[in-house]
């Protein structure tokens, strides 16, 4: 028994150590974003990004972070700084991976979280740029989940506003959750979020 469990931790080390830095570096920031210390795990994904440099990942994960923390923002003093980071991310992983519809699902959610700091403002131009992102997103990849599930729960929003039927977002929630199902990441650093909201927001429209 000892022998075993002697072998299956030099089994593991050989694991770790065959990591790469890339690997290692984004595993650390994964773990940090974990434990909501979002402050260092921009930082970290921001270092990765800098070496990386044809990878959009970082890039893809500093935005999200960043476009998250906008939407849960309690000092509003910190937002414009939020927004300004997750734009030029957005605009740095673009430039690395075109036309890609994870990137132009977070640019949606961007935009979004531009237009609640002023609904009255900002609605009408940024609820039409985030759309645009989520049609062009679902041409490009009808079957990745988190593009159809979001476009949804972003066309929910507007039907409540407007008091319309939300019906037809519903079943396209319901959709994007036997996508998820069938959804494998490349790896597992590429986005993969998104089932738990899908299946939230199905709840509620029952």
């Amino acid at each position: 028994m000892k022998t075993i469990i002697t072998s299956f931790a030099l089994f593991i080390c050989s694991l770790l150590s065959a990591q790469t830095q890339y690997e290692q570096g984004m595993g650390k920031a994964m773990q940090l974003w974990g434990q909501g210390k979002d402050t260092e795990a921009v930082a970290t994904f921001e270092r990765i990004a800098s070496v990386e440099k044809t990878n959009w990942l970082p890039n893809y994960y500093i935005a999200f972070i960043c476009t998250i923390d906008v939407f849960g923002a309690k000092d509003k003093t910190q937002v414009p700084a939020l927004l300004t980071k997750a734009q030029n991310a957005l605009d740095n992983a673009t430039v690395i991976s075109p036309n890609n519809p994870e990137i132009m699902v977070v640019q949606a959610m961007l935009y979004t979280a531009i237009l609640i700091q002023d609904p009255m403002t900002n609605g009408q131009k940024y609820s039409g740029l985030a759309l645009e992102q989520y049609n062009k997103a679902l041409i490009i990849d009808p079957k990745n989940p988190r593009v159809v599930f979001s476009k949804a729960e972003f066309e929910i929003g507007g039907a409540k506003y407007w008091g319309s039927d939300t019906k037809p977002m519903c079943e396209a929630v319901a959709k994007s959750i036997e996508l998820f199902a069938n959804f494998k990441p490349e790896s597992p650093f590429h986005p993969s979020w998104g089932l738990d909201r899908a299946q939230e927001t199905l709840k509620n429209c029952k």
